[in-house]
């Protein structure tokens, strides 16, 4: 994510992260999580062919599956440290954006052509209702953002109250459809705006709620050292375009090693 160079004395300079290496740290995780969940748990575990409690007897009884499943978990929780930081990343863009139009319909057409793939490569299925992929879950975040900024400015209980109102609405919309990660990233797209001035503040709360996917908190130091500069991408739709392109890659193998 970035290096740790030492001083005239001899001590080290902290750790400075731009907003290009917090994605491609974000990225990286991510693409565990989607290894995990789909060549190894769909791929090589099939468990997209068993019950509860088939599955179960099935690890039990078979030590090479057991160790794959335990590999599949392993790759989960690497996932898990994406979570706060493309919260993070998502609040930046909203504040700094000058377009939300266009910020808006990038994320929102991205997720779409997104889904399809999402789904060949999480269940097998051309389309599935059970989960919908994480930019639909950045869309909602986002017009969420978009109406608490409309009541950020202003004093009152009940402009508070529209507020939370505005967060419940979002968390409703995504357990409705289903958004994968949606309590965990609209709680701290939240937090991360509405404290956006509070900067330890903001992420000491995003840590605590970040617990919602065990390895998340591992995620703040490298939120702590963002720098606020983009880095040296000039392409802001690579890793836009990188997410479709990977569960393409991995639906094809999932499919593969599932025959």
């Amino acid at each position: 994510m970035g290096e740790q160079k030492r001083g005239s004395r001899g001590r080290r300079q902290p750790l400075v992260i731009t907003g290009t290496k917090l994605k491609i740290y974000g990225f990286i995780a991510m693409l565990f999580y989607s290894i995990g969940m789909s060549v190894i748990r769909n791929g090589l575990l099939h468990v997209n062919q068993y019950s509860d409690a088939g599955l179960s007897e099935l690890l039990k009884n078979n030590s090479d599956k057991m160790i794959i499943a335990g590999w599949a978990s392993v790759f989960q929780l690497i996932g898990g440290l994406a979570v706060p930081v493309f919260a993070f990343l998502l609040v930046e863009g909203f504040v700094h954006t000058s377009s939300f139009k266009k910020y808006l319909l990038a994320i929102l057409t991205f997720a779409v052509i997104s889904e399809i793939p999402y789904d060949l490569a999480m269940s097998q299925s051309v389309f599935a209702l059970s989960a919908q992929n994480p930019l639909f879950t950045l869309t909602v975040c986002l017009i969420m953002l978009y109406g608490l900024r409309m009541f950020n400015d202003r004093k009152g209980i009940l402009h508070r109250l529209i507020q939370v109102m505005i967060v419940l609405a979002a968390l409703l919309w995504c357990s409705i459809c289903h958004l994968n990660f949606g309590l965990c990233t609209v709680l701290l797209a939240a937090i991360y705006y509405l404290l956006y001035d509070r900067r330890g503040m903001r992420l000491l709360i995003g840590c605590f709620v970040s617990f919602m996917y065990v390895t998340g908190p591992l995620s703040t130091y490298a939120l702590w050292s963002y720098s606020g500069e983009r880095g040296w991408n000039r392409n802001k739709y690579v890793f836009y375009i990188l997410y479709p392109v990977h569960l393409i890659v991995l639906a094809a193998v999932t499919l593969m090693l599932a025959r």
